[in-house]
């Protein structure tokens, strides 16, 4: 790496987005690893699903080594223009109701009015009988 430097697109590097030329944006810096493709340990769909972005994150997740980082060199061809690449956007979930977790005073309140007229009822059927029996 060194010399005079080429600064691409985006869009020029996500032209090159086949098994025969195949270029990737990772950490700033555009590489052609279309003769790598074949090598690649985790094989070529891998690297061909990583064009036309910012693969830095897939590139990172993966966690490749010191050695693997060493070999990038050999396949440098530039730096991408940052201007060209689009801004992430942050995920914002969408707005719902206030959910109450402590339900417990809500389920007591439900639980008694269902409870006492049943209660009532039962005491007034059984006074009902008691009186009707003694009488």
């Amino acid at each position: 790496m060194g010399g005079e430097r080429k600064v691409y697109s985006l869009a020029q590097v996500s032209a090159h987005n086949s098994r025969e030329n195949c270029w990737l944006v990772i950490e700033g810096k555009v590489f052609d690893v279309t003769k790598f493709l074949e090598d690649h340990p985790g094989g070529d769909e891998v690297l061909l699903s990583a064009t036309g972005k910012d693969a830095t994150d897939d590139f990172e997740d993966v966690g490749h080594s010191t050695s693997a980082r060493a070999m990038m060199d050999e396949f440098y061809v530039g730096d991408i223009d940052s201007s060209s690449i689009p801004t992430k956007t942050k995920y914002t979930p969408p707005k719902q109701p206030h959910y109450n977790q402590d339900k417990t005073p809500q389920f007591v309140i439900k639980l008694l009015q269902f409870l006492v007229p049943l209660l009532i009822l039962g005491l007034a059927v059984g006074v009902r009988f008691f009186t009707k029996s003694t009488a």
